[in-house]
């Protein structure tokens, strides 16, 4: 195993000058984007050429349709575009779910009436999110949403839309390790 098989996990938060401790996990940090573009540059440095953006977002900008999701000048936006531009050939994995952005806190979009999770028009706003990291430059998207068929939609999105070359990551099988938990 070598430093150039790992993805290293960072977590964006908006700000300057950012280094907070995530209490749950010691040693990990929300940072902000010129501290995240920082640890990039130490990460690829000792050969680590893959990170994981998890984006942390304001309270106010969480809405129930997840709409920030695919803000093209949302922070994880703005967080990929400043890796890729201070090192071009790092590879940037955007995490594609709506947790981070949902009011309601769910994967996927949730009917009002019934509680239940919309699969399908989750799909779409996926597809919107995961095309608008491809826009800010990502290399991978790893859709963690666990809905029915994302794999094949989000790829169908990204080929219309001209991104053939951004990778997909599935991650189902996070839940066979004892790293998820």
């Amino acid at each position: 195993l070598l430093p150039a098989h790992l993805i290293a996990p960072l977590f964006v938060v908006e700000g300057s000058g950012l280094r907070t401790p995530i209490k749950s996990m010691p040693g990990h940090f929300r940072l902000s984007i010129d501290e995240l573009v920082k640890e990039a540059k130490e990460l690829y440095a000792l050969g680590i050429h893959t990170v994981a953006l998890f984006p942390a977002i304001e309270e106010k900008l969480k809405t129930p349709d997840a709409r920030e999701a695919f803000n093209p000048q949302g922070l994880n936006a703005r967080a990929i575009r400043a890796v890729k531009e201070a090192i071009p050939d790092m590879m940037v994995m955007g995490d594609i779910a709506l947790d981070p952005y949902s009011s309601d806190g769910h994967d996927g979009l949730v009917d009002p009436k019934t509680g239940e999770i919309l699969n399908d028009p989750t799909l779409e706003v996926l597809a919107k999110q995961a095309i608008c990291e491809a826009k800010a430059g990502v290399d991978i998207i790893g859709p963690s949403d666990m809905m029915d068929g994302r794999v094949g939609y989000l790829r169908a999105a990204l080929d219309k839309e001209g991104f053939q070359n951004v990778l997909i990551m599935s991650y189902c099988a996070k839940y066979a390790s004892g790293f998820y938990g």
